[in-house]
């Protein structure tokens, strides 16, 4: 059955009707993770979710088989890639293939929010 989730929040605060914010861990205080589409909504191939992360906060290095596509929403990241450093910022796009080892970083002085779509079965 088709979903729809509603905006609720504001541009650099997002959040959406009957979508949790999740804390991203324990170890990463300022980082919280929404699943906007997902397993509750039936969907069986892909999800997408939202994460943000507080000025001077980061994600964890992680590394899984598993690809993701990213979208900035707003903020400013340092996003590491392997061995590379890049920055990204609003609606900038990026390609994070399998296997490679990868982190966002916020930048600045405002929280950086961005959009991470992946494989459902991972």
């Amino acid at each position: 059955m088709s979903m729809i989730h509603r905006f609720t929040g504001a541009p650099t605060d997002c959040t959406w009707d009957k979508v949790i914010v999740r804390k991203y861990g324990d170890e990463f205080k300022g980082v919280t993770r929404q699943i906007i589409i997902g397993p509750d909504d039936q969907a069986l191939n892909f999800a997408i979710r939202y994460f943000r992360v507080e000025p001077g906060k980061r994600t964890s290095l992680d590394q899984h088989p598993h690809e993701h596509g990213v979208v900035i929403a707003h903020g400013r990241a340092r996003l590491q890639i392997n061995h590379d450093f890049y920055e990204l910022g609003p609606m900038d796009a990026v390609f994070i293939s399998g296997n490679d080892v990868h982190q966002f970083t916020a930048l600045g002085d405002e929280p950086l929010g961005f959009f991470c779509t992946v494989p459902a079965k991972r």
